[in-house]
Order: structure tokens, then C-alpha cells, then sequence
């Protein structure tokens, strides 16, 4: 009679392992796509996605240990650790979640996850692992992947916050131009210190795609023509009422000359405040100001403070 080796599984520490690697895994996914997503609910998602030890354990002709019933999971998975805000960004979640998946350990991970299992059920029915308390090579990588994380983690911390306040920076602003007003999204740049410094007014910079609802093509390029060759009988007749030419100091160190214009008005929403002033001035940036058009204009810092303390 033939005998079966018995193997005995400690389901507590194979469940241990598979939650750190996907801890690690969410906790990297989370980092790439910098989202502000609470740690408890990385941790939640973790626990969600370790669920599959037992499943797989318990329940091996489960739909859920099939390639494609793991990429079903993987969906609750990633709706458990971030919650769903829009399509858009789900997905970016879920494709940086394989990709950490695939890179880390040299696809160790992703294989385990998706293809691989390290509870296996040969044509016996007998359940094996190649130790009871699971894959030895796993058990390494987490012992030396947990500081690198941490130390990834605390490298990331200041970065995330930066980006999280260039967020916090952003607003949509309405500027009125000869009786016509139009909104976009602006961000405020600390380092912006450009003045006119006659009448000590601030100046804002607004690109050629939100200034094109004012300005026709041909009256852009007369007005970047007269700002790259400082000539100034190349402004456009019906604007001349409303030029400025401010001078200021370019990035190589030279002096040089900024046409700017007088809006009748600008108002933006700041906190509980709604900040209404004509005090400021609009520089021309003849291209765009990012390239997946975030925003379209750069606020002065001393608007804020001029607004909000005569608001006081």
C-alpha cells in the first residue's frame, strides 16, 4: 500500500508572509502614484489581498486561483486599499500595482501572485508546500525589502508633501479683459517675485492657450515679436491702451523687457475668501506653462497677501 508523506502547513505563517509581501507591494503602489490614501487602508488592502492564502488552501478549485480569477481579485483588491474616485485614476493604481508587482524581486512577487501558488495540489489531492512555513526565498526578501521600504518611505516623505501642496496651490481663477471673462486653473508660485517697479503692482503669468480667448494668432505673434526684439511699434493698435512694458532680469542674468497687460479684473475663491482685485498685472508666456496643461497661469504670492489683508 502505497504511503502519502504528510507535510505539515502553518497556515499562520505562510498567511504572515503573503500579508507583508503585499503590504510592500501596495505600500510602493501607493508611493508611485502619490496618493494621499490613509496607511490603514493600505493595510486593509493587504489583508484583502493575503485572503488568498487560505482560499487557495481550502478552496483550490476556487475560481479565485485561476490567473483570471486573480485579476478579478486584484480589482477588489486595489477598490479595498484606495477606493474608486474615477475611472481614470483606478486604472493608474491598478497598472502601477502590477508593475511594482512585476519589478520587485525579479517578478518574485508578481509570479506568486497571479501564476504562481505556493500552496500546490498534485494529482493525489495532497497539499504540499516546500516548507511548512513557506518559501524561504520569500521570507528573505521581506527581511531585507522591509528597511529598504522604510527607508524608501522616509526618503518619499518630504517629496509627497511638496506634491501634495503644489495641489493644495491650485484654484480656478476668472480674469476679465475687455469686457469679456474667462476661467481657468492657476497655481501659485512662491517664486514669483516679478513686480512692476513703478507702481509696485504684482505680475501674473498667463500662457498663449488661455490668453488665445483674447488675442488672436496674428496679435500673439505681434506681441512676441515686439517682446523678443524690443520693438514696440509691433503691438497690436487696439491693444496699445492696455501694454505695459515692465523690465526685469532673465534667468541667464541680463535685463530685459516683459509686455504685460492691465486686466479690468481677477477673482478667485481662496479658503472662505472670494478675492476680487484689479492691483496686478499679466505677463505673456508665449508657449504653454506645463505640458499636460495642469494650468494655464502662474499667480504672485503678494496678490494672496495683499487680497487677504485688505479683506481682514
Amino acid at each position: 500500500m502505497e504511503r502519502k508523506k504528510k507535510v505539515t502547513i502553518y497556515l499562520d505563517a505562510v498567511w504572515l508572509l503573503n500579508f507583508l509581501l503585499d503590504w510592500m507591494i501596495l505600500l510602493l503602489t501607493q508611493m508611485i502614484t502619490r496618493d494621499n490614501t490613509r496607511r490603514f487602508r493600505i493595510v486593509i488592502g493587504a489583508f484583502v489581498a493575503s485572503i488568498i492564502v487560505p482560499i487557495t488552501l481550502f478552496l483550490p478549485d476556487s475560481l479565485l486561483t485561476t490567473p483570471f480569477g486573480k485579476v478579478i481579485y486584484s480589482l477588489f483588491i486595489i477598490l479595498c486599499a484606495f477606493g474608486y474616485r474615477n475611472i481614470h485614476q483606478y486604472f493608474k493604481r491598478l497598472l502601477s500595482f502590477y508593475f511594482v508587482s512585476f519589478s520587485l524581486g525579479g517578478g518574485l512577487i508578481a509570479l506568486h501572485f497571479l501564476m504562481g501558488q505556493q500552496v500546490m495540489v498534485s494529482n493525489s489531492s495532497m497539499l504540499t508546500f516546500q516548507t511548512g512555513y513557506g518559501d524561504q526565498i520569500s521570507w528573505l526578501f521581506v527581511g531585507v525589502g522591509f528597511p529598504i521600504i522604510w527607508l524608501f518611505t522616509k526618503s518619499r516623505m518630504d517629496k509627497h508633501a511638496l506634491e501634495s501642496f503644489k495641489q493644495d496651490q491650485l484654484f480656478y481663477v476668472t480674469i476679465q479683459l475687455k469686457g469679456k471673462s474667462y476661467t481657468t486653473t492657476a497655481y501659485v508660485d512662491s517664486g514669483n517675485q516679478l513686480v512692476d517697479p513703478f507702481t509696485q503692482k504684482p505680475v501674473i503669468i498667463c500662457d498663449q492657450t488661455f490668453m488665445s480667448n483674447w488675442l488672436s494668432k496674428e496679435e500673439l505673434a505681434q506681441l512676441e515679436s515686439a517682446q523678443v526684439n524690443l520693438n514696440f511699434d509691433n503691438v497690436p493698435e487696439n491693444w496699445e491702451h492696455m501694454i505695459h512694458i515692465v523690465p526685469y532680469q532673465a534667468v541667464d542674468g541680463k535685463p530685459t523687457f516683459m509686455i504685460v497687460l492691465k486686466p479690468e479684473k481677477l477673482h478667485l475663491s481662496y479658503e472662505d475668501k472670494q478675492i476680487s482685485t484689479n492691483k496686478l498685472l499679466i505677463g505673456l508666456q508665449f508657449a504653454e506653462l506645463t505640458s499636460d496643461g495642469s494650468y494655464h497661469c502662474l499667480l504672485h504670492p503678494q496678490l494672496f497677501k495683499h487680497t487677504v489683508a485688505t479683506s481682514a
